[in-house]
Formats: C-alpha cells, structure tokens, sequence
C-alpha cells in the first residue's frame, strides 16, 4: 500500500474512535455509492453526520481542513443523500471535517457543520 493510503487509513481509524469517544455512534466507514465515498457516517443523538477526514504528516502546506474543495462538498452531500434515501432515514443531517496532522505532535480537529449543502 502506498504511503499516502497508510497515512489516510491511520487518519479515519484514528477519527472513527476520536467521535466515537465524544459520543457518536459510527454507523459506516468508507461507505459508496457508485464513485462517491463517505469517510465517517455517525448518528449523535437525531443528527446525522457525515465526516471527510484529511489527513496529512505535516500542515506545511496548510491544515488538511482546507483541503476539503468545493467539489468534495458536493461529492459528499451527492452520497449523503443516496445514504438516507437507502436507509430510509428521517434526520438532520450535518456535514463536518476531522482534520488530521501525524507527526511528532499528532492532531485531532474536529470542525462541526464545517459546510452546508446549498438548496
């Protein structure tokens, strides 16, 4: 596996039990939908929240936040939406980042309602 696969999967195994410490319920990792992936779907109480994990072994070139593009937003809502709609779901729906830094001095930021779908 390449290195940059070996540091993403550390990142969303290290974001899955992060959230999964403050509370929510992780229902899917990696889930699909035809070329659309959700790294983190989890439930905390009524909301629904589907979480992009970035990770990277440094923020010289910025925090991974800042990385999630506008087309990875509407990626994610496009596969959220065929998520509730396959599991027939009746929740509020949040959109948030886990960003990542591994390194000497790991990082773990989660950011809430980090964007919202446009109507």
């Amino acid at each position: 596996m390449a290195e940059h696969n070996i540091t993403g999967k550390k990142g969303e195994e290290m974001a899955a039990e992060f959230l999964e410490k403050k509370g929510y319920t992780i229902l899917e990792t990696n889930w699909r939908f035809i070329n659309l992936e959700a790294d983190i779907i989890a439930k905390l109480d009524k909301t629904l929240v589907i979480a992009e994990v970035k990770t990277r072994r440094s923020n010289y070139f910025g925090e991974p936040e800042s990385f999630v593009n506008k087309q990875k937003q509407k990626n994610l809502i496009k596969a959220a939406n065929a998520y509730i709609e396959r599991k027939e779901l009746d929740l509020e729906v949040r959109f948030d980042i886990v960003s990542v830094v591994l390194n000497d001095n790991t990082s773990i930021k989660h950011i809430e309602d980090a964007f919202y779908p446009l109507l």
